[in-house]
């Protein structure tokens, strides 16, 4: 009897080792490499990716939703489906924010060739109202310049270049950039030297904070820095449920530009803690949003008092 349970025990535990041994060799992998080395990727994996949607206030607002695809092409067009009302990623767009294409609207076509991303939908985008024609341009501008490399975006409508906004009666101009302008705010005295600079402030939902793109476009003409700290450091911000953190004692002392990197030295009211020397997040992406949106640069360095304090790498946003 002894002698049974001994060999019970043993092939027990040999049993539990070999097991253990074969996911050791053999782990549950989560990626898959199959002919021509293609990467299968599971949902576990995808990431959350930075997507322009439709606030709960109207605003086209920055958020993320999970996105996946093999080639850049496949990636834009779920940007551009993620904006159809009803569509096949619904279940992707987050809490406080909608689509706003009208659901029936198709996807003729969507191609990248080098800077230029040229998207042929099908005539139901004449279906928006005045208020949303330009909207649904910015949405789609944003989101598709946020594929790697585009900067230019061109709308066909059933195979013809998008020129004219019925609702709106207001010609249109190709391509579609950043440089166009988002949720814009006017404060001009004439047409003489008008400026436009994106700033991104802070709003919320229920559980997080999200950041809106608003462009002012004025007769400012100081370099756009000095309006995007002037602006997030202001007592009035541009709507009142758009918030800035920024400490409206913070000054920014100077700044820097030189071979691609942005460098800004503030005084010390950019520290939410001086002791510990630390800076909110929200300040940082709003500033860094706001700067890739107005440069050509590819990192923004905080320097406080002439010490550098942290960076931005701006490609690496999400």
């Amino acid at each position: 009897m002894l002698r049974k349970f001994a060999y019970n025990k043993i092939f027990r535990t040999t049993g539990m080792l070999l097991l253990l041994l074969l996911l050791l060799v053999f782990p549950a992998s989560k990626e898959y490499s199959l002919e021509e080395e293609t990467t299968v990727r599971t949902a576990a994996q995808v990431k959350q990716k930075e997507v322009f949607l439709i606030d709960k206030d109207g605003y086209v607002a920055r958020t993320s939703a999970p996105i996946s695809a093999y080639t850049d092409e496949q990636y834009a067009k779920k940007l551009v489906e993620l904006l159809i009302i009803d569509g096949k990623y619904g279940d992707k767009i987050p809490n406080g924010f909608k689509a706003i294409l009208p659901s029936d609207t198709k996807i003729n076509t969507l191609t990248i060739e080098g800077q230029d991303a040229t998207l042929d939908i099908s005539n139901d985008f004449y279906e928006l109202n005045k208020e949303n024609e330009t909207k649904a341009i910015e949405a789609i501008t944003y989101n598709l310049t946020t594929v790697n490399g585009v900067n230019n975006v061109y709308i066909k409508i059933d195979g013809k270049t998008l020129s004219y906004l019925p609702a709106s009666n207001k010609n249109v101009i190709q391509p579609f950039t950043r440089k166009d302008g988002i949720n814009k705010s006017y404060d001009v005295n004439n047409y003489k030297n008008v400026s436009e600079t994106t700033i991104y402030y802070v709003n919320k939902t229920n559980t997080s904070y999200y950041y809106v793109p608003v462009t002012k476009v004025s007769n400012d003409e100081r370099d756009k820095i000095k309006i995007i700290v002037d602006e997030l450091t202001s007592s009035h911000i541009y709507e009142t449920n758009l918030m800035s953190f920024l400490n409206y004692n913070t000054k920014l002392l100077s700044y820097e530009l030189d071979d691609e990197v942005l460098t800004l030295n503030f005084n010390e009211f950019l520290f939410d803690d001086a002791s510990s020397k630390s800076i909110l997040e929200e300040v940082i992406y709003s500033i860094s949003l706001s700067v890739r949106d107005n440069y050509d640069v590819k990192e923004v360095v905080f320097t406080v008092d002439g010490n550098e304090i942290t960076k931005s790498t701006l490609k690496n946003i999400e």
